[in-house]
């Protein structure tokens, strides 16, 4: 199996387009699209600091255990 590693821009989340590959017409290949890893790193802390910022707010610090539980259950109940 010969592997082919080529790095780009997604610029339009729907279509990417693919060029110059060593590939001949007509040739049936595999795409497997992994993201980069410090792509994947610095979406990961961002949603960490996010949780942060999120709960540090007031509104959250007032909020119990017990609301909290109370809230899942709704939820896991469909309500």
């Amino acid at each position: 199996m010969l592997a082919y590693r080529k790095k780009i821009k997604i610029d339009d989340p729907k279509r990417t387009i693919l060029t110059d590959l060593p590939f001949r017409a007509g040739a049936v290949v595999e795409v497997l699209v992994i993201e980069d890893e410090e792509e994947r790193r610095a979406r990961i802390e961002e949603f960490k600091q996010l949780l942060k910022d999120t709960q540090a707010l007031p509104q959250a610090q007032a909020i119990t255990e017990a609301e909290i539980a109370a809230e899942i259950t709704a939820h896991r109940e469909g309500r």
